[in-house]
């Protein structure tokens, strides 16, 4: 059932740890066929199955890619079993770390090998383990490590004790286990929870019921009789009560009274009964495993959620089935039965896989054969899950059917319908050959196994199978505000009852194997058989006759002799040519011939003997693995010297390539250098040229300069001349009127000369045309006072008017801009005070001259207000992609940066908010409106060197498109959608290894941190 893939896994299989090999195997297969796996481990309790399946994780963690990632995912992975391993298991006679549960783990892969996640099935908890064990044995670990590990602080806010003895579901005469430390496992469990991805207020929680549980069992009832004469029940000691409803956060009245009394609802009515002291420890003790066993399922899912791939690439699997071994105890319940049942189902596939069908496919192949006998358990699995006959069907018809149901009609009617078969035998059988049988008591019947015959106590098999929980108790713990809790229990909601009567114990297990199994036959198995060498749980000692019944009942032997006589590798012709055509120059590149022709003509050329091969009608099929390991070693060497070819036609292309390249750049070079000697050469000429037309410009401009300063003296001395004259001419004419009017003339014109000397000041000492230019000349008289604020305030209205003359009808646009910008992020956000000197370009992209992005200026029919290149966030695990962010006056698009091809894009109407921090950084939200068409992946995470200006343009588009402002929240901490999550996106403070550049990282489902300087 298992194929070498490549001569690795020869070197595997010789190892002698056999786990590792089979590990190495399945994964190589996994990786390099592309074929889904499956890991199977069997055998019987204490046979060391769970520590075989760490041994795989640990080796397939071990032989994966590396990378962060990577690891993070690995580590959860081998972390969940801590976490499963202390809720489901338990100490039984047989084993110190027994697996109470089934598991089944599908481990997801990508193309390359590296593990994505995992999912996590469970299969029957056995929960009356939490209210009782048989003696020697412990309850689940959980109990124990929280009690030894957990410290004082904790253990007082969950009202415990450390001392076992205080509490009756804990057994006290196995509650220490040599070699076993509960305090450090406890230790262990709160980091690989941590590790998990548990949030502290979830771990609490999980601890808050398993408190919850312990303290159930202390409630003790007595007998109290009514006016009526019916008995009923009453707690003994409330003290107890109160501290669960405390933990839990129940009404105590309520909680009481479930477990008082009982509601039974038909149709349109309610009868309330009472419960007497058995009905209410029964009550105490089903509600006791219902709300561990929850737990459990709830533990998983949470895990599930944690560890599941968050891509939706496609995946490969490998699956790993750990399930509870064969048991046979002294007293063996309904447990042991289901147990068993499964442990059928598991040897049925394997006898199905590798011995029924690999000797039929022989014989279909037509293959010479000789058949070889062996048991096929497939009448015993037909006896317990037959849908009209079988054990199972017989009790859940038992569990439905009216009147007065027991389990010793239940085993009536076994022996009835039964009696007749090989593999059944009851002590009130109608077969009277079993009527002398001693050892079978009267309430028992055996089942002859394929491990052997099983004593069954019919005890318990029906209330087990009910598995009946009051919907009083349901809805007193829906009732809880305790999250958790509350959670646990959704059929006690008063809106959501229903009368129907939910599956069997019984039904929901054989409907979950079906559904393993189905899975199992899906993909390729791979078998690890665990055998017991004792029954002492010591090392050293080897039982032969333990061992060779072990091998015996698992068809080991039959198995060995298939294997020998039959052959260890057969493929299908095309795919076995497609491997390995390249041996052959026949059939290397293409063969187009039949398949089963090529692969002869590849083995004749390879000279493999005829005796090592044999062919089918569709396969090829090998007898040696050896001839395998020649076939991938010469594949390796094949591959090799392909790889040498490719990469020497791929050299000489390159440096052919570079040689064309350097030619074209040194004729390109020479070009430029001449043409930059001619520059030069003319310049000098230019220069020499310009020298000597300065000399004469400055010749005839020296000649012209004295010329007009004779010109200029000889005016000079007319005006002066003349003045002398006019002033003669008029002191002469107002000689005679000087006395009259002398002191006001004297007044106006000493006035005169004093404004006109103000005003030939200030022309001299105006200040700059800047409309930020804030001086102004100081007054020379303090009557000029007014005018002078007057002229100061005419000037500068003069001066801005002027500045204002100047601007374009785009930059009038661009300080309208720079003005709403202030309005919104001044003294808000840290990074706007260097926005401020920096010009608001938009368009950063040559979109119309840029021929690359021609299909996408094609594409796009409105203006362009924006278009830049911005890191957008990936929602999944924080990594950045680059994208080209476009807005026009109806839409934001976003476009990949290489191809232009439109990503996305989304209406303005549908945005309805933009979020940033208040720190030094480029990210920002753009959230968009909920059940529109554009939010269907959720909201958009960019990271800007423009944020601010990006902000702005979005804002004042939208609001010229919607007449509506847009919100811009800026916060250190917010929520995003993502899909159907809300996210937290928190911006910390951190060291950079990057430089200054932030970093963001996804955490975890619920938290997105950004790492800024």
């Amino acid at each position: 059932m298992r194929t070498p893939s490549s001569t690795t896994s020869r070197s595997a299989l010789t190892i002698m740890k056999y786990i590792f090999a089979l590990s190495d195997e399945a994964y190589r297969s996994l990786r390099d066929q592309d074929k889904d796996q499956c890991i199977l481990i069997t055998g019987e309790s204490g046979a060391g199955k769970t520590e075989a399946s760490k041994l795989v994780m640990s080796y397939v963690a071990a032989v994966c890619g590396k990378g962060a990632e990577v690891n993070q995912v690995k580590e959860q992975l081998l972390q969940s079993n801590p976490v499963l391993e202390a809720f489901g298991n338990a100490k039984t006679v047989r084993n110190d770390n027994s697996s109470r549960f089934g598991k089944y783990m599908d481990i997801e892969f990508d193309f390359k090998g590296d593990p994505l996640g995992g999912v996590i099935s469970n299969y029957l908890l056995e929960k009356s383990r939490v209210v009782k064990q048989p003696r020697g044995e412990r309850n689940f670990h959980v109990f124990y490590q929280l009690l030894s590990g957990a410290s004082e602080e904790l253990l007082n806010k969950l009202t415990l004790e450390r001392d076992f003895s205080r509490y009756n579901y804990l057994s006290l005469d196995s509650a220490k286990v040599n070699g076993v430390d509960d305090a450090a496992n406890f230790r262990t469990v709160r980091n690989a929870m941590q590790i998990v991805g548990f949030m502290d207020d979830e771990a609490e929680s999980v601890l808050e019921v398993v408190a919850a549980v312990l303290k159930l069992g202390n409630i003790e009832f007595k007998p109290e009789s009514r006016v009526n004469g019916l008995d009923e029940s009453k707690i003994k000691d409330k003290n107890e009560l109160k501290e669960i409803c405390e933990l839990t956060g129940i009404d105590q009245s309520v909680l009481e009274r479930a477990f008082s009394f009982r509601t039974v609802e038909a149709k349109q009515e309610k009868v309330s009964t009472t419960l007497n002291v058995a009905q209410a420890y029964y009550a105490r003790d089903a509600l006791a495993k219902n709300l561990y066993s929850r737990l459990f399922s709830w533990l998983v899912n949470r895990i599930n959620e944690s560890i599941k791939a968050q891509t939706k690439v496609r995946k490969k699997v490998m699956g790993v089935l750990d399930i509870y071994g064969f048991e046979i105890f002294e007293d063996n319940s309904f447990e042991q039965f289901i147990i068993n049942y499964c442990n059928e189902k598991l040897q049925q596939i394997f006898i199905e896989l590798t011995l029924k069908e690999e000797q039929e496919e022989y014989i279909r192949e037509g293959i010479e054969w000789t058949h070889i006998d062996y048991f096929n358990n497939a009448i015993i699995c037909d006896l317990i899950e037959n849908n009209t006959n079988g054990i199972l069907a017989m009790l859940d018809e038992e569990c439905l059917r009216p009147g007065t149901v027991t389990d010793e009609t239940f085993l009536e009617k076994l022996n009835q319908v039964c009696a007749t078969h090989q593999h059944f035998e009851s002590r009130m059988s109608k077969s009277s050959r079993f009527l002398n049988d001693t050892s079978l008591p009267h309430s028992c019947f055996r089942i002859q196994h394929y491990a052997g015959k099983v004593l069954y106590q019919v005890e318990g098999f029906v209330d087990k199978n009910n598995d009946l929980l009051y919907r009083d108790l349901s809805q007193a713990m829906w009732k809880a505000s305790h999250t958790l809790i509350k959670s646990l229990f959704p059929e006690g909601n008063p809106a959501k009852i229903n009368l129907k009567r939910p599956p069997t114990a019984g039904s929901q297990f054989k409907a979950s194997v079906a559904t393993l199994m189905k899975n199992l036959q899906t993909k390729n198995p791979n078998y690890i058989r665990c055998i017991k060498p004792n029954d002492k749980k010591a090392a050293h000692i080897f039982s032969e006759a333990l061992v060779c019944h072990q091998i015996r009942y698992l068809g080991l032997l039959e198995n060995v002799r298939v294997r020998r006589a039959g052959y260890a590798f057969r493929q299908a012709y095309e795919p076995c040519l497609e491997r390995y055509k390249m041996l052959c120059k026949q059939t290397w590149p293409h063969w187009k011939g039949p398949a089963r022709a090529g692969v002869e003509v590849l083995f004749n050329e390879l000279e493999i003997p005829v005796e090592e091969y044999s062919f089918g009608r569709s396969k090829i099929f090998i007898r040696n693995p050896r001839t395998l390991f020649k076939l991938e070693d010469l594949r390796k060497q094949r591959l090799e010297d392909l790889a040498t070819l490719i990469q020497k036609i791929y050299r000489g292309w390159k440096c052919r390539t570079h040689f064309l390249l350097m030619r074209k750049s040194q004729i390109v070079i020479a070009a430029w250098y001449r043409r930059y000697a001619q520059q030069k050469r003319y310049q000098q000429i230019k220069s020499s040229a310009l020298v000597i037309q300065s000399y004469i410009r400055g010749w005839k401009a020296r000649k012209i300069l004295r010329e007009l300063k004779h010109q200029k003296r000889c005016e000079e001395a007319a005006t002066t001349i003349a003045a002398y004259w006019h002033g003669t001419q008029v002191r002469r004419e107002y000689r005679k009127f000087f006395r009259a009017n002398a002191g006001k003339k004297i007044y106006e014109f000493t006035l005169q000369r004093i404004v006109q000397k103000y005003f030939l000041d200030l022309k001299n000492k105006m200040p700059s045309l800047s409309p930020i230019d804030m001086n102004w000349p100081s007054r020379p008289y303090l009557f000029l006072d007014s005018t002078h604020k007057e002229l100061k305030r005419i000037f500068h209205l003069w001066r801005c008017k002027k500045y204002r003359d100047q601007f374009t009808d785009q930059q009038k646009l661009i300080y309208e801009e720079k003005l709403e910008a202030s309005e919104l992020f001044k003294d808000k956000k840290a990074l706007y005070p260097s926005s401020v000197g920096q010009p608001f370009q938009g368009a950063y992209l040559e979109i119309n001259k840029n021929p690359k992005y021609k299909k996408l200026k094609d594409a796009i029919e409105e203006k362009i207000i924006i278009a830049e290149v911005v890191n957008k966030i990936n929602r999944a695990n924080g990594k950045s992609t680059s994208r080209i962010f476009l807005l026009t006056n109806n839409n934001l698009l976003l476009a990949d940066q290489k191809s232009g091809q439109i990503k996305s894009e989304v209406p303005l109407v549908d945005v309805t908010k933009v979020s940033m921090s208040s720190q030094n950084d480029g990210f920002f939200a753009v959230h968009l409106k909920e059940g529109s068409e554009a939010a269907s992946k959720g909201d958009f995470l960019f990271s800007s060197d423009h944020l601010i200006e990006m902000a702005t343009k979005l804002y004042r588009t939208t609001l010229s498109q919607t007449k509506q402002k847009l919100n811009i929240e800026i916060s250190d901490e917010f929520l995003v959608q993502f899909r159907q999550d809300k996210v937290c996106v928190k911006f910390i403070q951190g060291n950079q290894k990057n430089g200054s550049v932030p970093t963001c990282k996804r955490k975890n489902n619920r938290l997105l941190e950004v790492a800024v300087p």
